[in-house]
């Protein structure tokens, strides 16, 4: 077994591999140590929100940290209101609760099992894997571990191509929306904000913004110009497990029968297809690794934006308030890619491109909404770039994250390290369905068990 594990990251997926490790019995205590950052243990980036206008995208019933106790959340918040239901949508704020009384809960428990716990509220700079085990190094300090955990999230996003360094330095220009939400109220109202981006992210800042600037009005620009789905009000159970279609899928894997395969599948079922997307879900993975790389790649191109929009839904109530502000005349949603963005008259000068014709938008903010992060190759996050920098990881040929195998070991020069890991977001290139809760504690339990195995 692996008695020394450092964990990296301060969200969700590294509270999981915390909690799945101090909740066994082992042979001999453990000494986790946990590089949860500077913000608050547990909640990370997806959970640090305190509106209540952030609602989970994922009915409450399914929510539970631990792969063996799913209705954990729902049990959790009915001990405040009985009235709550399996099938509501909360605020991500109770989820962030939650995940500190179970990480707060697990701690006690560790504790009694002799295991020890130090959190080190800082960052890491860098790893150096070697045959006896990991060294990790934070400022002028370091510790030894016989393996590491890299639970990162989502990685900071950076200015999409053609934002000039004018635009960024007016701060008109918002790349990372979350940590600036945060301080909105030394914002002044604009009157026109435009938003790069319309997914689940956009959705969110629309949310909040819009009853933030009740006079302010918003253009959403994306390739399709198409929002997430919604959720139906009432949660539908899959017809069945989806086995034949799944059998089907695997007897060709290729992107254009895939997508044949879902129409003749869903043509019979009228319009109603979620509960046919949804009995895909626990067999991603798996066809994702059947597909060619040329395969993949087709998908990324062609089919990933549709794929997105149906998977990953908004929940009733919101999709009710973002149709609100198009009835009203507050948003505008346009088919486009922006090509450039520049200071112009006290505001900002956006060109767009769609068909091949160019057209110019004029905001006094705009913000990137891009949703999830996972090109390490891009990336400026200090570690990634350090561990790509001295090829001890392996970037994902379409930019999903790193190299590993389907249990989480990362690779090198085609190599599977033995004590360094990876869980969550950095994990989509190999198993793809990798970014929610459902699967992120089934990853937490079955690298519990590796690591105690060792």
């Amino acid at each position: 077994m692996f008695r020394r594990v450092a964990i990296i990251g301060g969200g969700a997926a590294a509270a999981s591999v915390l909690s799945e490790l101090l909740e066994r019995e082992s042979p001999q205590p453990l000494q986790l140590d946990w590089f949860a950052g500077t913000g608050r243990p547990a909640r990370g980036v997806a959970y640090g929100s305190d509106s209540e206008r952030h609602l989970l995208n994922v009915r409450a019933a399914s929510m539970g940290m631990f792969a063996g106790r799913p209705r954990g959340f729902l049990d959790f918040v009915q001990r405040d209101d009985p009235t709550i239901a399996g099938t509501d949508f909360l605020p991500r704020r109770r989820y962030g609760d939650y995940l500190e009384a179970e990480v707060a809960r697990a701690l006690e428990q560790g504790k009694a099992r002799g295991h020890h716990v130090n959190l080190v509220p800082f960052e890491v700079d860098a790893l150096v894997p070697e045959h006896d085990g990991i060294t990790v190094i934070h400022g002028e300090r370091s510790h030894r571990a016989d393996a590491a955990v890299l639970a990162l999230g989502a990685l900071p996003p950076q200015p999409l191509a053609g934002v000039s360094a004018a635009a960024l330095d007016s701060g008109r220009y918002v790349v990372d929306p979350w940590p600036w939400l945060a301080q909105l109220d030394a914002v002044p109202p604009p009157r026109t904000v435009a938003l790069i981006g319309l997914g689940l992210t956009a959705v969110d800042v629309l949310l909040e913004l819009s009853a933030r600037w009740p006079k302010a009005e918003f253009v959403a620009i994306s390739r399709h110009g198409l929002l997430p789905e919604a959720h139906l009000t009432h949660a539908a159970a899959p017809a069945d497990d989806g086995a034949e279609l799944v059998n089907a899928m695997r007897d060709g894997p290729d992107i254009h029968r895939w997508m044949h395969l879902l129409r003749e599948t869903i043509a019979p079922q009228g319009t109603e297809w979620r509960p046919i997307v949804d009995s895909l879900r626990p067999h991603l993975p798996g066809l994702w690794r059947e597909l060619p790389p040329e395969q993949r790649a087709r998908f990324m191109r062609h089919a990933r934006w549709a794929w997105e929009r149906v998977r990953h839904r908004m929940p009733p109530q919101v999709h009710e308030a973002i149709a609100a502000l198009e009835r009203h005349g507050r948003l505008q949603r346009r088919r486009g890619r922006l090509e450039a963005a520049a200071p112009a008259d006290a505001g900002l000068q956006l060109q767009l491109q769609y068909a091949g014709r160019g057209d110019v938008l004029h905001a006094d903010l705009a913000i990137q909404t891009t949703g999830l992060t996972t090109d390490v190759r891009r990336s400026r996050h200090r570690l990634v770039r350090q561990l790509l920098t001295n090829a001890h990881v392996t970037d994902d040929p379409l930019g999903l994250g790193l190299v590993a195998d389907p249990d989480g070991r990362l690779h090198h020069h085609g190599q599977p390290w033995p004590h360094l890991f990876a869980i969550g977001s950095l994990l989509r290139g190999t198993l793809w369905e990798s970014t929610a809760m459902p699967e992120i504690r089934q990853q937490a339990r079955q690298l519990a068990d590796q690591l105690l195995a060792g």
